[in-house]
């Protein structure tokens, strides 16, 4: 999409918290996007930003091959801010010198501000910050004065208000440093000069004018999920273009309990979407028939998925385009140095493992934005709210949830323990609290008394999980009457289930997923 806002970029040398800043900075209303270290500084200059942060980084300046920003950034006349090692390399290369200091800097510090300065107003004097380092600036280069310092570290804060050149050892990015939003908010908004126009009301409109001229006279395929990411890619393609979208929906008899005719109903009679609807449920329990092995029943998955959306795609007439719901951080991922493979389709659940010489163009018209912000534009569009708010859910469905062999019986039992969990925890309040929360159905039985009765039934698990990223996972210590009612529920209402387990381990050592 053609960019027409203040733009701040992210100059990233491989911190974990690069997106974070990003983030950050949108939330004042100001877009801003990544982009690697080793960005040409004539690059840089086509997208014409109003201000540049330099990210931290896990190496270190000294190490031989650590990476370096381009030196001409420096003679553009664009403001710069450095976030921890991004102050380091924007030191050493302006000709002051970093050390590896005895003492390092890790976790919270108090700042010492010796002297006023536009990237600290508003901020009180020994305001908490989050550091993490072990490289320090021990001189900073000619033209630079220290502003804050720490006991550990003399030049916590640095600048060159004439160049509008500044630095900070510290990640302003994260929560537990409490003045942090105040200072990138200095930087952005006065020091930048950056105006606060990125909102979704403007994003829509240019985004719907964007499909549009992209589209022309085509058709686009959508591959409708019923999840977050491509229910709000349809709805914003719909909404630019109408008719001329078509959405394929695969039933693979795995989804959650009345979820294939909610999204019928949602998508087909509210919206008044083209939707091509493939009821394959028995396609799929047939191709699973006598599988356990996990890996297995999640290459048979997504094998038939693929083969299914492409023979209803070839009922939907001429198709010019294919509409995926991929967001910036998979972009981000796939151009970063410092990020995996670079990969045109994502895997399942956006129809990966489509043919290598299929002749759709793509479609993304997510791909600026954050889940946080997909979510924020799916309330605009006027999708509901449990279908916004929605936990992260696998490709392959409840096929990897109900651990071993996949049977209609074992499918439908197992979707009832979830729709009681996910239910307790909502009215519980605690849906916003869990990253991810999740109901196994075990292939092991146990001995039950149920009223007067002896049964020999199977076990369930459920699992809750606070995370950010997925990449590490705490489980989520939900509270004693909630999972007693949650237990109650399902041993009174699912016919095959007559014990409940709770799963108390993090990531790591276990998945998130059992499967």
């Amino acid at each position: 999409m053609e960019q027409k806002h203040d733009t701040v970029i992210v100059l990233d040398f491989g911190a974990q918290y690069s997106q974070l800043i990003a983030r950050r900075v949108r939330e004042l209303g100001v877009y801003s996007q990544i982009v690697p270290f080793n960005t040409s500084a004539e690059e840089i200059k086509k997208i014409a930003p109003k201000g540049i942060i330099f990210s931290g980084g896990p190496a270190s300046v000294s190490q031989e091959g650590s990476p370096r920003p381009d030196k001409e950034i420096f003679s553009l006349g664009i403001p710069v801010l450095g976030i921890c090692y991004g102050l380091q390399v924007m030191s050493l290369v302006l000709g002051g010198h970093v050390t590896c200091p005895e003492k390092k800097e890790y976790g919270i510090a108090n700042i010492n501000i010796l002297r006023e300065s536009k990237l600290l107003k508003g901020v009180s004097d020994l305001s908490q910050v989050w550091m993490s380092h072990g490289d320090s600036v021990d001189k900073i280069p000619e033209g630079f004065v220290t502003v804050a310092d720490t006991p550990n570290c003399p030049y916590t804060v640095v600048e060159d208000s004439k160049r509008s050149f500044y630095g900070v050892q510290f990640h302003p990015e994260v929560a537990h440093s409490l003045d942090g939003q105040k200072m990138l908010s200095n930087f952005v908004l006065d020091i930048c000069n950056a105006k606060a126009d990125w909102n979704m009301g403007n994003f829509i409109n240019e985004a719907i004018e964007s499909i549009r001229k992209e589209v022309g006279d085509g058709q686009v395929l959508c591959g409708l999920s019923g999840g977050v990411d491509s229910s709000v890619a349809a709805v914003l393609i719909h909404r630019a273009i109408g008719d001329k979208l078509v959405c394929v929906f695969v039933n693979n008899g795995m989804l959650r309990k009345n979820e294939a005719q909610n999204v019928l109903d949602l998508f087909g009679k509210h919206f008044n979407m083209r939707l091509q609807y493939a009821d394959a449920e028995d396609a799929f329990l047939s191709a699973l028939k006598g599988k356990t092995d996990p890996e297995d029943k999640r290459k048979t998955i997504g094998k038939l998925f693929v083969d299914t959306f492409y023979n209803e795609a070839r009922k939907c007439g001429d198709i010019t385009h294919l509409a995926q719901g991929t967001l910036y951080p998979d972009i981000v991922e796939s151009k970063s140095p410092f990020g995996g493979p670079t990969s045109t389709i994502k895997s399942h659940h956006n129809v990966g493992g489509l043919p290598e010489d299929l002749k759709w163009k793509l479609l993304e018209p997510l791909k600026e934005l954050f889940k946080d912000e997909v979510r924020e534009l799916g309330r605009e569009l006027g999708l509901p709210e449990e279908l916004v708010d929605r936990h992260p859910f696998p490709g392959p469905g409840l096929g990897v949830r109900c651990i071993g062999e996949v049977t209609k019986e074992r499918l439908d039992t197992l979707r009832d323990v979830d729709a009681i969990f996910i239910d307790e925890i909502r009215k519980a309040g605690l849906y916003h609290e869990i990253w991810q929360a999740l109901a196994d159905l075990l292939p092991v039985k146990s001995v039950g008394v149920q009223g007067d009765e002896r049964t020999y039934r199977e076990v369930c698990t459920l699992r809750a999980v606070t995370s950010q990223d997925a990449m590490t996972a705490d489980w989520y210590h939900l509270p004693y009457d909630v999972m007693q009612r949650c237990a109650s529920r399902i041993c009174n209402e699912v016919k095959g289930v007559n014990r409940v387990l709770y799963d108390i381990t993090s990531k790591p050592p276990a998945t998130i997923e059992w499967e």
